[in-house]
């Protein structure tokens, strides 16, 4: 790709976010307020529904994309399977954040979406692995791919409970991502990608360091479902070993957060479909930890899941397996710090 053609993506990608802008400034008049409750954060009123620019101009931008980008599409029936399952997600939960459905019915939605999504055969079939090769797995692909999709989608919904957390960490994502699928080939994961950061980017000044108006559930679950439908596409990088780990690494903040959440409070005995604030982040912030800081961190997890991603793509079989090992790390490092500060504050064992 020649850097007049990189100049050429950005330019688009700068009106895409200028669009989105547009969309949120006028979602902050719509009127769509988030209250505040116990769970939440916030303690002022204050306007929900900001995805919707995010959505607004990302189709906007795959629209131009299916119509003038023959090398960066995929086949048609993929390509609308993803298109109208995550508008279907996008419909569904702006619909939540004006009228609070209860959870079985988003989950209903996302397993709609995702069944669309996968029924189109964009699914994880073959796994590469080291040592043993392309591993097919069939049917059982599906299965896994549905089970990555609901897991992203609601792992990014969860997260979304701090100002620019979830937009910081998936501008940061999607530009890494970017870069590694330019460097595979991988054009239609490269314009999307750089579509949705571009989005993103559009909503951020609107939510931080203070928030005229949250991303909501419209944002944060469309964010999370498009990643993981990137991240499907990804798998499919020929020239990678362990191409399906590229995304959750770019991710690994937020997926962490999320698994070792759900694992203690399963291990607690605590209903894990009733509403907590017990997610990493949220405990860190009822500690006494800045909520700018606490965003920044996390922006910082995905650039160093976007680095080490980077390195995978071009380490021997033997660095991939330490690769992943080094993403660890940090996590340790920030749930011990959690730990602490809880322990330090009134929370104790929270």
């Amino acid at each position: 790709m020649t850097w007049a053609a990189i100049l050429r993506h950005l330019v688009f990608a700068g009106g895409l976010a200028c669009v989105s802008a547009r969309v949120v400034r006028a979602m902050v008049s719509a009127g769509v307020m988030d209250r505040p409750a116990a769970r939440k954060a916030h303690v002022v009123a204050t306007p929900k529904g900001g995805g919707v620019g995010i959505v607004v101009a990302f189709l906007l931008g795959v629209s131009v994309l299916y119509g003038f980008a023959d090398f960066a599409r995929l086949a048609d029936a993929y390509f609308r399977g993803v298109v109208l399952a995550a508008l279907a997600i996008a419909v569904v939960a702006y619909l939540d954040d004006i009228r609070d459905f209860p959870f079985v019915v988003k989950l209903a939605a996302q397993v709609a979406a995702a069944l669309l999504a996968v029924g189109t055969g964009l699914y994880v079939e073959v796994f590469n692995l080291p040592g043993l090769g392309a591993v097919d797995i069939g049917v059982w692909g599906a299965v896994a791919t549905v089970a990555w999709i609901l897991f992203a989608t609601n792992a990014m919904n969860f997260i979304d409970g701090l100002n620019g957390l979830v937009g910081g960490t998936v501008l940061v994502a999607c530009g890494f991502l970017a870069v590694i699928a330019a460097g595979q080939d991988g054009w239609f994961v490269y314009f999307a990608a750089l579509l949705l950061g571009a989005a993103v980017a559009g909503f951020l000044p609107f939510n931080f360091p203070s928030a005229r108006i949250f991303m909501g559930d419209v944002g944060s679950q469309f964010c999370g479902f498009v990643l993981a439908m990137l991240g499907v596409a990804a798998a499919r990088f020929q020239a990678v070993e362990m191409s399906f780990l590229l995304v959750p690494m770019l991710l690994s903040g937020v997926l962490f957060d999320v698994a070792f959440t759900l694992a203690r409070r399963l291990l607690a005995g605590e209903n894990i479909a009733r509403a907590h604030r017990s997610h990493l982040y949220q405990v860190a912030h009822r500690a006494g930890v800045d909520a700018r800081a606490i965003a920044v961190v996390h922006w910082g997890f995905a650039a160093i899941g976007g680095a080490v991603a980077l390195a995978f793509t071009h380490a021997g079989p033997g660095l991939k397996l330490p690769l992943l090992a080094m993403l660890l790390v940090p996590q340790a490092v920030w749930l011990g710090f959690v730990v602490r500060r809880a322990r330090a504050s009134a929370l104790g064992r929270w």
